[in-house]
């Protein structure tokens, strides 16, 4: 798994975000794949990610190829997340959407598909376009409590504004959501 996302150049949350549990994950067989590159537009306190405002822009390629890599693994479930890029558009949200779309055809939508993914700004179209997209679960993480949203989060983000997508991605496209805080804030 790890050789074949190197030779892609595919990212994992794992390496890019210095999570403590990487061993435990990847000896497991599970990798959280992230595109849209490895740097953030966004600052948040907590995270080791690189940041800058004018990243490269992503890999057109990237769906197909972070598909195919991850069908390769034979693996019932995947988690796709990124880094913010409010450098583009939408968000990046057809670039998950066409990676989403790509799994779901090459395994004929057995695998079940979570989408971790940033607010896009608030904008709910972007939401809309990959909330319709054939994922299983959207998910995105309020990260703390609305007292600390402030002192932890990149002054983009907000509470409401990420409550705002959760829910709008649940009466758009029908599909799970689910969202995350980190303890010990």
């Amino acid at each position: 798994m790890e050789k074949g996302l190197r030779d892609l150049s595919l990212s994992t949350v794992c390496e890019e975000a210095q999570c403590p549990n990487i061993g435990e994950c990847w000896s497991g067989g599970t990798a959280t794949v992230m595109l849209l590159g490895d740097t953030c537009t966004r600052g948040c306190q907590f995270c080791a990610v690189k940041t800058s405002a004018t990243p490269p822009p992503p890999d057109a390629f990237e769906p197909l190829k972070a598909a195919a890599e991850i069908v390769k693994w034979g693996v019932d479930y995947v988690v796709l997340t990124s880094v913010d890029r409010d450098d583009l558009e939408d968000g990046g949200a057809d670039h998950f959407r066409l990676t989403v779309e790509n799994l779901k055809h090459a395994t004929e939508g057995k695998m079940l598909v979570e989408c971790l993914v940033s607010d896009f700004a608030g904008n709910l179209t972007s939401v809309e376009h990959l909330a319709t997209a054939g994922m299983d679960v959207y998910a995105h993480n309020v990260e703390t409590v609305r007292r600390l949203q402030k002192f932890i989060r990149d002054p983009r983000a907000g509470y409401d504004q990420s409550l705002s997508t959760l829910k709008h991605a649940k009466k758009v496209g029908g599909v799970y959501t689910k969202t995350s805080l980190m303890l010990g804030m």
